[in-house]
């Protein structure tokens, strides 16, 4: 029996074996390759969804506890055309360099902002501690989410 959830805002069906890692059904079946597989021991963040709000490792996740579930990836974030603030901040601070990390840094972030709309640049720290990234970026991504918390204070839609 499929398990049902709410996936980027479209009730949505994930058929297949229930106990594998949501990792795998959300790319795929689901067609999604914005959570990456990285470690596959929710150590390195590049496989982070949002459920129900809060980031989460979708490679030791099991499809079936999101039953029920609201699920959000970076393409749920925003559109080429509608990009989410954390996708235009992160582009305008060139945060990007292989953009292995990014997607569940994007997702990270995205989690934080919901809860603290004005963080200080220490709490988009704390908040991206469990993502890994190799490029170096680290300064540049930091000063993204900062930018893209202004902007959606001052009314630049999520």
């Amino acid at each position: 029996m499929p398990v049902s959830c709410v996936l980027n805002g479209v009730a949505t069906p994930i058929a297949g074996d229930p106990n594998r890692p949501l990792l795998y059904a959300l790319r795929e079946e689901c067609g999604l390759t914005s959570p990456h597989f990285g470690c596959g021991l929710n150590q390195c963040g590049a496989c982070y969804v949002l459920i129900d709000g809060h980031a989460v490792a979708s490679c030791d996740t099991p499809v079936w506890s999101a039953e029920g579930k609201s699920i959000t990836t970076v393409e749920g974030l925003g559109t080429a055309d509608k990009p989410h603030a954390l996708q235009r901040a992160l582009i305008e601070e060139q945060a990007a360099q292989c953009g292995y990390c990014l997607s569940g840094i994007m997702i990270s972030a995205a989690a934080l902002l919901k809860k603290n709309p004005s963080p200080s640049e220490h709490e988009v720290k704390a908040a991206l501690d469990g993502n890994l990234c190799r490029c170096g970026a680290h300064n540049r991504i930091v000063r993204g989410v900062l930018r893209a918390a202004q902007d959606m204070k001052a009314g630049g839609a999520a």
